[in-house]
């Protein structure tokens, strides 16, 4: 395996994470405890969760994947032997049954009160929001529309997040599905007044996925923010299964249709030219696409998900694969007659 640290800290954390969002849905405990142990004999040591998780998420479900490796934890006595990542949902329909109050004060206590509780531990290494609460493009939105209706309250968010640090419940901060607006903002806030410091972004990077380049590529190397970069092989797209015709039933594109992003007829073209690069290299599609993210100098880490233990194995054993500059070309050739079709 290899290893950085988070920016601006002296956590040592594998250049792979270990994704959990299937665990309590597609994924029973045994098999999220399964999926734990073997990445951690990998030399993983850096788990990403979210209240908001499994996915799609219900009220019902909500928070299970936490209580997953809060049982594992419990379990092994092996807290001092991973870093632990997780996110307050951002606001909107998709989870008021979590909670309506954004990012309020009392709402990052709420949050972390209950996400405590679930992981059965009294700290959390990385605390993440998990969306923007102003309503600005996320999740492959295009047209940009301004939020008039939102009110700046970058520096309010900032200090309820301090005080969670100092009281040692959190150690660091991150965001997620930002833009580079919102990300300088957070650093403006954070030097001004003496507040905590953004160590990480995590947003969506991939073959399929490149905007994160556009802007925020030069924000996360110049202020030493890294990106966790989450959905690397774009929801499964990047395994080569649904071009092969081999997914499972229970893949999970076939499980949750609505996630149709990545599945478009661009960012299908374009991943059966990324599939001949890959076969004409003696790579899997998988292995490849998974390199490619790992190599980029602004991923801090990559967070990689399956539901499978054979897709756990194929995804952990990227990190021993470098792309050559003859292969970047010729996916950098792809992704100028594509550019991001699942933007």
């Amino acid at each position: 395996m290899k290893y950085t640290t988070l920016p601006n800290t002296d956590i040592k954390v594998s250049k792979i994470c270990l994704g959990s969002m299937t665990w309590g849905n597609q994924n029973t405990e045994a098999e999220g405890h399964e999926q734990i142990d073997y990445a951690l004999d990998q030399g993983i040591n850096f788990i990403d969760t979210a209240e908001l998780y499994p996915v799609p998420a219900t009220a019902e479900i909500s928070g299970r994947t936490s209580k997953i490796i809060g049982t594992w934890l419990k379990k092994t006595g092996k807290r001092d032997k991973v870093v632990i990542a997780s996110k307050i949902a951002g606001p909107g329909d998709y989870t008021a049954h979590i909670r309506t109050t954004g990012f309020s004060k009392s709402a990052i206590k709420e949050a972390i009160d209950l996400e405590l509780a679930r992981l059965q531990t009294d700290y959390i290494d990385l605390y993440q929001l998990h969306w923007p609460e102003r309503d600005t493009n996320r999740f492959g939105v295009r047209d940009f529309k301004l939020d008039t209706k939102w009110e700046d309250n970058f520096n309010e968010i900032l200090h309820s997040l301090d005080t969670e640090i100092k009281a040692g419940r959190i150690r660091n901060i991150g965001i997620s599905n930002e833009n580079s607006w919102g990300t300088m903002r957070y650093l403006e806030e954070s030097k001004k007044c003496n507040l905590p410091r953004v160590a990480t972004i995590q947003n969506a990077y991939s073959m399929l996925t490149r905007t994160f380049e556009t802007d925020l590529a030069e924000v996360a190397l110049r202020e030493n923010v890294g990106l966790l970069a989450y959905s690397p092989m774009a929801f499964g797209v990047l395994s080569g299964k649904y071009i092969t015709g081999n997914a499972s039933d229970d893949s999970r594109l076939k499980l949750f249709p609505r996630f149709a992003r990545y599945s478009g007829e661009q960012a299908t073209e374009a991943a059966k030219c990324y599939l001949k690069i890959a076969e004409e290299n003696n790579m899997t599609l998988a292995q490849m696409s998974l390199a490619f993210v790992n190599q980029q100098p602004f991923v801090t880490s990559t967070i990689i998900g399956a539901s499978k233990m054979e897709q756990l194995k194929e995804n952990i054993g990227s990190i021993d694969i470098t792309l050559s500059e003859e292969v970047l070309q010729q996916i950098n050739e792809v992704h100028q007659a594509l550019p991001n079709p699942a933007a």
